[in-house]
Parts: structure tokens; sequence; C-alpha cells
């Protein structure tokens, strides 16, 4: 991994406002399919798809877009809010109840645990308060760091692939340039990539947003990396939806 020169990575937290709310259901690809299509219309995906052919006309380098609902199923959240909340209504109930039987109260407990354990595992919204920041942080860099690898951004002939990587449930947005690029480019102008998106997504514009960033990547591509003579387009053009981890 070290030699696919995933460096100078840039990420930042952005409200990614999707209209109304979409649970993700680890079991469902519509759900999923639901929540991407709320965040990204048709149109906004075959503008950034022009976008993206556009700026490759004028660089040799590669652009690529990935759009995942979420980067991981986050299991512990699903236990941990489960455990927490069916700990406090049992409790809350036996006292009610001005019942003390320990038994009554594991049963209580069981009951409610794999009632709300259910719910967690099918409601992201539910899940959401329960991860930290921290861990979806961690989730969003490895899964955009697997999508750089995957989606082959690592292996251009110039080493000159660019991923920009959105999470929407944990509202993160993260770019990655490979080896060939970071030689010469400076990491801060990968921050104003980030920002173009996140305000764009905070006035519920990302399709506008998204196309934007991708002028301003080709732009710093051109002046680095010229299209050549012999240059091929090695990467699809098409923006990629869907989980990031199989």
């Amino acid at each position: 991994m070290a030699d696919s020169a995933v460096a100078a990575a840039v990420s930042a937290a952005a409200e990614l406002r999707v209209t109304g709310k979409a649970a993700i259901d680890n079991g469902s690809d519509n759900i999923m399919n639901d929540l991407l299509k709320r965040f990204l219309a048709e149109q906004d995906k075959q503008l950034i798809e022009a976008r993206i052919r556009e700026a490759e006309k004028r660089t040799s380098g590669e652009i690529v877009v990935k759009i995942a609902p979420a980067s991981s199923r986050y299991p512990g959240a699903a236990l941990l809010g489960s455990s927490m909340l069916s700990l406090a209504f049992s409790l809350l109930g036996m006292l009610v109840a001005g019942n003390r039987d320990m038994w009554m109260f594991l049963a209580v407990f069981a009951v409610l645990f794999m009632v709300l354990h259910e719910l967690f595992r099918r409601c992201a919204v539910c899940r959401r308060p329960f991860v930290s920041v921290s861990d979806m942080q961690m989730e969003v860099e490895d899964a955009a760091s697997g999508a750089f690898v995957r989606l082959g951004v690592h292996d251009t002939a110039g080493r000159t692939g660019i991923l920009i990587y959105i999470s929407v449930f944990e509202r993160r947005v993260r770019v990655i340039a490979d080896r060939g690029i970071n030689e010469k480019v400076e990491p801060h102008l990968w921050q104003e990539v980030v920002d173009t998106i996140i305000a764009g997504i905070r006035s519920n514009r990302q399709g506008m947003a998204i196309a934007a960033a991708i002028d301003r990547c080709g732009g710093i591509l051109a002046l680095h990396f010229p299209r050549q003579p012999d240059d091929r387009n090695e990467l699809s053009d098409s923006v990629v939806m869907g989980r990031s981890r199989p």
C-alpha cells in the first residue's frame, strides 16, 4: 500500500444533505440505491461524467469519482445502541412496575435487545449517534484508500490518478492523489477541492459542486501533466456509486 503512494489525502466533514431520511438496510440494495439517488440525481451524474471527460481532454491524468452510501456497516454501533437502550428501558420498566425479580429483568432485557438490535441493524439514522467521530474518520479513510486501489487509480501510467471519494452516511469527503501528482502539487490545493464540494453540498447543489471540483482538478492536472499525443483514457469516466466494500 505504501508503494501506491496514497499520499496527501485530504479529508473533511461535510453536511451531506439528502432530501428526506433514508435508512440503509444491510441486506437491501434497494434502500442503498435510494439513498444514493436522493443524494445525486441522474442529471447530476451525467453532468459530472461530462466534466470528467472534458477535464481529461486537457491532461494525461485520470479523475475518478466514487460516492458510497456508507463506508462501513458499523455492527458495533448496533450492538452498543441496542444494549444501552435495552438496559435503560428494562430498568425503567422494572422500577415502574415495582418488580425486582432478576429473571423477569433478564427476560425483558433479552426481548428488548432482540427487537432493538434488529432495528439498529436496519436503520442507519439510529446507528449514527453510537458511532464515534474517530471511528467514522478511520472507516472513511480505509474505505477511500481501498477504493483508490480497487478502482485502479493507483495504477495509471504516470501515477497521475485522483480519487474524489464521498461517503454519505459519515458526511465525509476525501480526495486522494497519487504519487506522480504529489511530487509536483502542493497538498493544500486538494483542500480547496474538498471545500468546493462541501460548500455545494451545504447549499443542496452537490452535482454542480462536484462538477466544479472536477474542473479544479482538471486545471491542476493540465498545468503539470498536459495531455500527450499518445495519451489514452486509462480509467472509466463513469461515477462509481455503491458500497465501498463487498
